[in-house]
């Protein structure tokens, strides 16, 4: 008998994805508090873990997956930036941690998704009466959750904890441009990568010395920690680029949830009343959250600097076309549905050019000669005078 190995479709790997985000995203908290609570610093148990995930990548894809050590300069200058944003927020995210508890520290870290949806509007989108209504009951329910509790808060654990948020929401958003030009495993590895050398770098500076004992002690938090960390990367670049951002960090905000009961069965911790009533603040602002919401709307000036405007917005088209992705589309469907004769004929009607593409239409190393700028400055066509009124 003959066995068939089916292969699961890109959609439903990206389904399993997102829902394995949150279950490695929620045991970050516990087993982060469990090596700091056996004596680690922050920085020492930010550092280790990291380096764990990446050796772990690097073996698995060095024995495995070498098609994915593959990569080109500019994605793996996005991939840098990318993994610079989110080891900053992992050196804020272990700081919080060791001022604060555990189920304080991930419903502060849930705060990232409303702070995204604030970062996608930098372009000048105004902002409706939904978001504001959405920012307002999160701000209440940060309000409630930092001043309801029955312990002494460390402010300074909060404040580190939210800039944590602001530096994860703009992995999220970042990532999206990163992912549309190589794989998810490819950009995850480069990425935790640039994250191990950010944290490495602040421990090797402000670190504390760690001794045999404490070490001993933390290590194996520290590695189940590292596990989790390489395993949460993976799964969430995986359903950023199949589901997009936004269904992933609405289904990456159950993290609250795995954290919270971690929380309460492993370290013990509780919540007052009050601060119940802000969670439940904060997970109705998380669920009014819309799809076009998340959707970057950011402008590039260089765009405006063109010579051929008909051309430029025609492969744009063509581009969003043959790359884009449902998120992206408008609610008609319009792009995903277009066929390659309506692609002609939208070509021929915006009368653009079949050439290759120019990156840098005018620079000062483009030679304009007299006849182009006269082309460029003046009309195509002169106008005609008016004709003259028939004589009485």
């Amino acid at each position: 008998m003959r066995i068939r190995i089916v292969t699961p479709s890109p959609y439903t790997q990206g389904i399993a994805s997102a829902f394995l985000t949150p279950l490695m995203l929620g045991v970050a908290p516990i087993f982060g508090k469990l090596a700091i609570t056996a004596g680690a610093d922050s920085f020492t148990v930010a550092a280790i873990r990291t380096l764990i995930a990446v050796l772990l990548l690097w073996v698995i894809y060095g024995l495995f997956f070498r098609k994915y050590l593959y990569i080109y300069p500019a994605g793996l200058l996005g991939c840098v930036v990318v993994g610079a944003i989110n080891g900053i927020g992992s050196l804020f995210y272990y700081g919080g941690l060791g001022l604060l508890d555990a189920s304080m520290v991930q419903l502060l870290n849930g705060m990232y998704l409303v702070i995204a949806v604030l970062l996608s509007r930098l372009a000048g989108e105004p902002l409706d009466r939904r978001i504001l209504t959405r920012v307002g009951l999160a701000l209440l329910a940060l309000l409630i959750i930092t001043s309801g509790g029955d312990k002494t808060l460390n402010w300074l654990g909060v404040g580190l904890m939210l800039a944590n948020a602001l530096m994860f929401a703009g992995t999220v958003i970042l990532s999206q441009f990163v992912l549309r030009e190589m794989p998810a495993p490819t950009a995850a590895l480069y990425i935790l990568t640039t994250m191990a050398v950010i944290v490495v770098m602040a421990w090797a500076g402000v670190g504390s010395p760690i001794t045999t004992d404490v070490l001993s002690a933390a290590l194996p938090a520290i590695a189940v920690l590292g596990i989790t960390t390489a395993l949460s990367r993976l799964a969430m670049f995986a359903s950023v680029q199949v589901l997009g951002s936004l269904r992933t960090a609405i289904i990456a905000v159950t993290e609250i949830g795995v954290a919270l009961s971690l929380a309460y069965f492993v370290l013990g911790d509780r919540l007052t009343t009050t601060q119940i009533v802000g969670v439940a603040l904060l997970g109705i602002s998380l669920l009014l959250i819309r799809p076009k919401d998340f959707t970057p709307r950011m402008i590039n000036p260089n765009a405006l600097l063109v010579r051929d405007m008909a051309s430029i917005q025609f492969r744009r088209i063509a581009f969003h076309r043959a790359f884009g992705k449902a998120e992206h589309d408008n609610e008609f469907g319009t792009m995903g549905t277009i066929t390659t004769v309506e692609m002609q004929a939208i070509q021929r009607m915006l009368g653009a050019q079949v050439s290759p593409v120019d990156p840098f239409p005018i620079t000062r190393n483009t030679y304009l000669s007299a006849d182009d700028l006269e082309s460029l400055l003046s009309p195509s066509q002169p106008l005609e005078p008016a004709p003259k009124p028939p004589e009485a």
